[in-house]
């Protein structure tokens, strides 16, 4: 069978001989296919949920891959929606399967919340990574230390097991980095997360030569906002900007807040956000210029 459909479309197979991002990336590939055939059929949301015992309720959330596919389900919907062809049946119930197979991140579910198990797929998927801080570090590139503290402050009432797990996490998502087949990562600090003390000098030094160290590596790209540009606040909180490959994923906003998360894919939404970032990258330090600017953080801690 090709990579492609009769129409140009990449066909299941694409997805399973290149699986990359794990259940979550395949959740949202699935539900894709099946809304395109379902409205290629002319077959409504509600028709389509009592076709599978559910509502059209259930039949968005697995269309958006906000939930698990039970074969039998996608199995009900193929036979609704017309597809006949038997090895094309059998490409889907497979994604079904492997959209069902848990991520490495399922380990950590005791505290991962939902929410932000979903950014955790898509940011093994992405091919780049575009992100604005305001008041932390990226995730991505704390140090140990770093994110215990910032843990810490998120969490201040959990036991220390429990702080323990969730700084594991962070350090095995950190491994994305220097993978194969590496996301570009392209993160634009504000200087209030550099300046806010955290942990002490030495972990703060610490954290500058990690920065330091990441702004080396050929898929990473850094920038400081300094406090002399104006505007930034226009900006609100943090940002992060998810692009894939994959032709069945758009991008992707996240929006982070204290015990929630906005993952905004509509194109106006997702182009304002460019257009904040990009203004962003054009305002802030020069990756040269924000070398210099850690290097200068960290003579200074050693003064």
């Amino acid at each position: 069978m090709t990579a492609t459909r009769p129409g140009g479309e990449p066909s299941i197979r694409r997805y399973l001989e290149h699986p990359r991002g794990g259940p979550t990336v395949l959740r949202i590939v699935l539900g894709t296919q099946l809304r395109r055939l379902r409205e290629r059929s002319g077959i409504t949301r509600e028709a389509a949920g009592d076709a599978i015992r559910g509502s059209h309720a259930k039949i968005s959330r697995l269309e958006l891959g906000r939930t698990g596919f039970k074969e039998r389900d996608v199995s009900d919907l193929l036979t609704l929606y017309g597809v006949t062809d038997e090895a094309e049946r059998a490409d889907f119930l497979a994604l079904a399967r492997q959209a069902s197979t848990p991520g490495w991140w399922n380990r950590y579910s005791d505290v991962l919340p939902s929410w932000f198990e979903t950014h955790i797929g898509l940011e093994e998927a992405a091919s780049v990574i575009r992100t604005y801080e305001v008041q932390f570090i990226p995730g991505l590139l704390q140090t140990e230390e770093y994110a215990r503290a910032v843990v810490r402050l998120g969490h201040p009432r959990s036991p220390v097991p429990e702080v323990e797990r969730r700084v594991q996490l962070r350090m095995e998502r950190q491994k994305l980095l220097r993978a194969e087949g590496a996301p570009r990562l392209w993160a634009v600090m504000d200087e209030a997360s550099l300046r806010r003390p955290l942990g002490g000098p030495a972990m703060m030094r610490a954290q500058f030569e990690r920065l330091l160290e990441a702004a080396r590596l050929p898929n990473v790209t850094l920038q400081v906002a300094p406090f002399e540009v104006g505007g930034l606040a226009a900006a609100g909180g943090p940002i992060t900007i998810l692009r894939f490959q994959e032709p069945d994923l758009p991008d992707i906003v996240y929006l982070e807040q204290l015990t929630s998360a906005l993952y905004l894919d509509k194109p106006d939404d997702v182009d304002n956000y460019l257009a904040v970032l990009d203004r962003l990258s054009a305002e802030a330090c020069t990756p040269r210029q924000t070398e210099e600017f850690l290097q200068g953080l960290i003579d200074a801690g050693r003064g």
